[in-house]
């Protein structure tokens, strides 16, 4: 990808764009390649930001969903960001949940897609042993209906996380708190308008996941995409822009 990653402080992140602020926030395994045709869409239209979340970086007593949502809002705080349109896929939309029941001032709209924070089938309890390269071939590729998706290059930047120790062990550390961080209870504070947008195929966070959300969230609009899987900005990006454009021309000042 042709953006090049800024530093300011301790935050790397890219930002690409000017307008209204777009936040894309990635998942456990989510790299910022993900958002390629995410970027490249709306920089004609918003400031995007996707800051690198520190998912393996932070110690083990602040690896937690709650430990990503402070770096997150210093992160905010540090740039001055203001009137955020906040999306989040997979864990990222976890944090981007947590993050607008906690400071809610500052975010304008929220997307998620594929979010966990209600209920996730992930790594499960098979979690691999560390040199087992199938097994994270097969586990990648569950992300996405279409299993050519999952490029040798992406089952390499997996593989190579799992081949560490210490990074497997905060990993587990993250799918337990995204587990136990459940937000069933809390969603109906939301007041910023949602948009829901879920792959059909989906069998991480499967589609009743998206129902669940949009009975809870008072705010929230759910669409679905055939023949996607847990990553619709990855797999169906013209689809996914599309939804993701109207509801913010709806959102816009």
């Amino acid at each position: 990808m042709s953006y090049s990653i800024k530093q300011d402080g301790k935050f790397k992140f890219i930002e690409e764009g000017s307008g209204e602020t777009l936040m894309l926030l990635h998942g456990l395994f989510g790299a910022l390649s993900n958002f390629k045709d995410l970027i490249d869409h709306f920089k004609q239209t918003h400031q995007v930001v996707v800051p690198m979340l520190p998912l393996l970086e932070l110690d083990l007593l602040h690896t937690s969903v709650s430990g990503l949502q402070k770096y997150l809002n210093k992160f905010i705080e540090h740039r001055k960001y203001n009137h955020i349109h906040l999306m989040g896929n997979s864990l990222g939309g976890h944090v981007a949940l947590v993050h607008t029941l906690k400071k809610p001032e500052k975010i304008k709209s929220l997307i998620l897609t594929g979010s966990s924070g209600l209920f996730e089938n992930g790594m499960g309890d098979t979690y691999p042993k560390r040199g087992d390269k199938d097994y994270i071939r097969k586990k990648t590729e569950m992300t996405f209906f279409d299993p050519k998706m999952a490029t040798e290059e992406l089952v390499d930047e997996v593989f190579e996380i799992t081949s560490n120790r210490l990074k497997v062990i905060k990993i587990l550390a993250l799918a337990k708190s995204a587990i136990r961080n459940n937000l069933g209870e809390e969603l109906n504070q939301i007041k910023q308008p949602t948009c829901l947008i879920w792959g059909n195929n989906d069998i991480v966070t499967p589609p009743f996941v998206g129902e669940e959300f949009k009975k809870l969230i008072p705010n929230s609009e759910l669409h679905f995409i055939d023949k996607c899987g847990h990553a619709p900005m990855m797999e169906v990006p013209k689809e996914f822009n599309k939804i993701l454009d109207q509801f913010l021309e709806k959102n816009k000042a």
